[in-house]
């Protein structure tokens, strides 16, 4: 990857983790690299729901975004990237710690491309497994404000 591809991405990375729902979920992207990412994200009461596990709606929110993230290092700046699909399996509550997503894209054509998520906890059991694909639009009026 080039220098400036590796700036690019380190200025996303920053970008994304000052965003509002970043914050709001307490995500935080640890790496971009060609084609994967990792994200966190600690566990709080704030993301549970009346059973006092982990709601479902905040592990899918970390799985997509860690996608979103895998994928904006492969397509170019002024392409626009948005969810069109999505399914999700999960296997163990989570009431403690914190959870990693870890996103490699699996499939990039013109117009779409599919990412594969493992959601680990701290001790590497796998949470909750993700299969998504985007759409790739080309001359998009929406760009990163990088």
């Amino acid at each position: 990857m080039r220098k400036e591809d590796e700036a690019y991405l380190e200025k996303v990375r920053t970008l994304t983790n000052r965003s509002p729902y970043y914050r709001l979920l307490g995500m935080e992207v640890t790496e971009i690299k060609e084609g994967e990412s990792r994200i966190q994200m600690p566990f709080r009461q704030e993301l549970t729901h009346p059973y006092e596990i982990v709601h479902g709606g905040a592990i899918a929110s970390l799985a997509d975004s860690a996608v979103a993230l895998a994928l904006i290092s492969l397509v170019e700046r002024e392409e626009k990237i948005t969810t069109i699909e999505f399914k999700i399996n999960f296997f163990v509550p989570i009431t403690k710690g914190n959870l990693t997503g870890h996103a490699k894209i699996i499939h990039k054509g013109s117009s779409t491309a599919v990412g594969d998520v493992e959601v680990t906890d701290e001790a590497g059991k796998l949470v909750a497994k993700v299969i998504a694909t985007y759409s790739i639009k080309k001359g998009s009026e929406m760009t990163l404000p990088i």
